[in-house]
């Protein structure tokens, strides 16, 4: 089971909070494929690149709660 890592961030964003998950391991697809889950669930848009999944808004506790109920560890 992977552990990730989910944290608020507004550094060089303008001001704006995004959701920051850390710490994936695998294939671009597969993050890619979280990526689209986690923006579909919680209804935002994002990005992902180079391990890191950036989700705009404050999600933390839905982003949370969305990696659990998928089975990954989350700090």
């Amino acid at each position: 089971m992977q552990k990730l890592f989910v944290k608020l961030d507004s550094k060089m964003r303008a001001g704006k909070t995004v959701t920051l998950i850390d710490g994936f391991i695998g294939s671009e697809d597969t993050l890619e494929a979280l990526c689209k889950l986690l923006k579909t669930k919680v209804g935002t848009g994002g990005s992902a690149k180079d391990g890191q999944i950036i989700i705009q808004g404050n999600q933390k506790d839905r982003v949370v709660t969305i990696l659990k109920a998928a089975g990954y560890g989350v700090r």
